[in-house]
């Protein structure tokens, strides 16, 4: 498991993928239960980042349901984060309870660690940023493998938005020492949103631009959700407020979809800021096709490749992946020759009734 651990302080999303799906594939065929649940939480963890909660949390039901004495009672590592990427602030905190005080009983510091970052997770989605600074800058501090790293993320975001600004930058410049001996497209992009967050007028817009095309590039939707996220906010303040929508849009509908609705009421707020009106999303409209959406799958539909959609939106063709996985999911569709039967033609559409 310790490659696995490796990969994810590197920030290498491919490899993470690569040996946690290999891990889980190895353990279920050898019936080494005893490992299996490991595995899932690994790979539950890199689909939480991806933005998939709803396949995390699938994959964490079946570790816990494997658990059967195997291994002595674990902390709630995952289960605590994707209730913080849910904005399920009660959920959230009563589980952070839960680490504090069975990390005191077992001497696993590292779990009090793993607590401290997913408040701010939490709490920066609730945009509560004061409460996430604080959070963030305990798990900085504990200097732990990974997690502290990813605190610095969080920390950025969190002292920026609370007027903090040294103590943003300098965690841009500690974050950046580990990010640049990457040179992943996940971590170039992270890198790249931070230094836009403590950056001000054109330099600003152009990291962001990259941010959003790095993190388009890699499987991290969730960060490229935020990307967007942080970029419309910041083109609200510079009065720019038909771009903001664009990129506000964008990101509200990302995070709907996903389910981390602290991040998606954040957004949804910017959107209303702007002027225009935004339709809370409920369960019972998560399967609706956005605009976007129903565009992509038509042009898909239509035979277009995923660079040549991609080209005509101006967005990655892993991002047009993205939202195809997300229209084959609505329409209950594997693959993209359903999309025949699931999206009129435009000759239907245009018969009279």
């Amino acid at each position: 498991m310790g490659y696995n651990i490796a990969a994810m302080d590197l920030w290498d999303d491919q490899a993470w993928l690569e040996l946690a799906s290999s891990q889980a594939e190895l353990a279920r065929a050898t019936g080494t239960l005893i490992l299996l649940p490991y595995a899932l939480e690994y790979l539950a963890g890199l689909h939480l980042q991806a933005g998939e909660l709803s396949l995390a949390a699938g994959l964490l039901t079946e570790a816990e349901g494997l658990e059967l004495g195997i291994r002595a009672e674990t902390l709630p590592y995952i289960r605590l984060r994707l209730a913080a990427w849910r904005g399920q602030a009660s959920t959230a905190l009563n589980l952070v309870e839960v680490m504090m005080r069975g990390a005191r009983a077992r001497g696993e510091g590292c779990a009090i660690t793993a607590a401290e970052y997913a408040t701010a997770i939490l709490y920066n989605g609730l945009g509560q940023y004061d409460l996430a600074l604080d959070a963030a800058q305990k798990a900085v501090a504990a200097d732990e493998i990974v997690t502290s790293s990813w605190a610095l993320y969080e920390l950025v975001e969190a002292a920026s938005r609370s007027g903090r600004h040294e103590v943003a930058r300098d965690a841009v410049d500690r974050l950046s020492e580990r990010t640049s001996a990457s040179g992943t497209a996940w971590a170039k992009g992270t890198e790249a949103r931070l230094r836009a967050l403590v950056d001000d007028g054109k330099p600003a817009e152009d990291l962001y631009r990259q941010a959003i095309e790095w993190l388009g590039q890699c499987r991290m939707a969730a960060h490229l959700a935020r990307a967007r996220l942080s970029y419309g906010e910041w083109l609200r303040r510079e009065g720019r407020r038909v771009d903001a929508r664009e990129q506000l849009r964008e990101a509200y509908d990302m995070f709907a979809w996903m389910g981390a609705d602290g991040f998606a009421d954040r957004a949804r707020h910017e959107l209303l800021a702007t002027g225009e009106k935004v339709r809370k999303r409920r369960d019972d409209t998560r399967d609706e096709l956005t605009p976007q959406e129903e565009h992509i799958a038509r042009l898909a539909r239509d035979g277009r490749t995923n660079p040549e959609i991609g080209a005509e939106l101006f967005i990655s063709p892993r991002t047009v992946e993205w939202h195809l996985r997300k229209v084959f999911t609505k329409l209950g569709i594997s693959s993209r020759k359903g999309l025949n039967d699931a999206l009129p033609s435009q000759d239907r559409e245009a018969a009279p009734a």
